[in-house]
C-alpha cells in the first residue's frame, strides 16, 4: 500500500519555488531582490551559497530586504549607482494565466517595479494559491498614492465604482518606503490589466499600482505536485 505524499503548506511552497530560483543565479550577476515572504526564503537559500563563494550583488526593493540580506553577506548596491540588473527575482499576490501579476501586499511595489523593469530577466516566485484565472478580488489592487491630497484621490478612485480604503497598520496609516500612502482598491475581475494600468496611472496623486502587465519572463509555482515553470512568450 502506497503511502500519500504528505500536503505542503502554502509556507513550504514558497520555499520550494525559492530554492529552485536560485538555481538560475550565476556567478558575477547583479541582482533586484524583491520583497516579502516568498523572498526571505529565496534570501536565505541565496545568502547560504553566498557562503559557499557565490559571487553576486543586489538591488533591494525595501529596506526589509536590505536589512536581511545585509545579515545573510550578501553585497548591496548603493541605490544612487547606475543599475545593470541580470535577474530581479520577486514573487507576487496574484498571477494570471497570461502572467501578468499584483503586486504589492508588502508596499514595496514601486521600488520593486522599477528594479523589475531595469532587469534583463524577471523570475517570479509563487505558491500555487496565486495562480487565479483573472487578476482582482479576493486580493484587492495596491495603489501607490501621495499623502498629500490623498482623500481626493481616493475619492476619484471610488467614482469608478471601487472601494479603496487606505491601508492601515497598528491602526495608523501604512507609509511606504517613499513615504506615499497605499489604497487597496477593490476590484472585481480585471479582464484588461493593461488597459486599467494606463487609467490607473492618468489620475493625479497616483504614484503607481501593483500591477505588473507583461514584465515576467519566468513563474515558478511550487504545489504537492511540484515544479511548475510558465514561460513568457514575448
Amino acid at each position: 500500500m502506497s503511502v500519500p505524499t504528505p500536503s505542503l503548506t502554502p509556507d513550504q511552497q514558497k520555499a520550494q519555488a525559492a530554492r529552485n530560483a536560485v538555481e538560475y543565479i550565476q556567478d558575477g550577476q547583479i541582482l533586484g531582490l524583491g520583497t516579502g515572504s516568498t523572498v526571505h526564503h529565496f534570501l536565505t537559500a541565496l545568502g547560504q551559497r553566498v557562503q559557499d563563494g557565490l559571487r553576486v550583488r543586489g538591488v533591494p526593493t525595501s529596506q526589509a530586504t536590505a536589512t536581511y540580506a545585509t545579515q545573510l553577506g550578501i553585497p548591496l548596491l548603493d541605490s544612487n549607482e547606475p543599475w545593470d540588473i541580470d535577474v530581479a527575482i520577486d514573487g507576487a499576490d496574484q498571477v494570471d494565466p497570461k502572467l501578468n501579476l499584483i503586486k504589492g501586499g508588502g508596499g514595496a511595489l514601486l521600488r520593486e517595479k522599477i528594479v523589475a523593469r531595469a532587469a534583463r530577466k524577471f523570475i517570479v516566485i509563487v505558491d500555487e494559491a496565486k495562480q487565479r484565472p483573472y487578476l482582482g478580488l479576493p486580493f484587492p489592487l495596491p495603489v501607490e498614492i501621495l499623502s498629500f491630497g490623498w482623500r481626493t484621490t481616493q475619492r476619484h478612485l471610488e467614482k469608478m465604482g471601487w472601494l479603496a480604503p487606505r491601508r492601515e497598520q497598528a491602526g495608523q496609516p501604512f507609509v511606504t518606503d517613499n513615504g506615499h500612502y497605499i489604497v487597496d482598491v477593490h476590484i472585481p475581475d480585471i479582464v484588461d490589466p493593461a488597459a486599467l494600468e494606463i487609467t490607473l496611472l492618468q489620475l493625479p496623486g497616483v504614484v503607481e499600482c501593483g500591477l505588473f502587465v507583461q514584465m515576467a519572463s519566468l513563474v515558478i509555482t511550487a504545489s504537492n505536485e511540484g515544479i511548475r515553470l510558465s514561460q513568457s512568450s514575448k
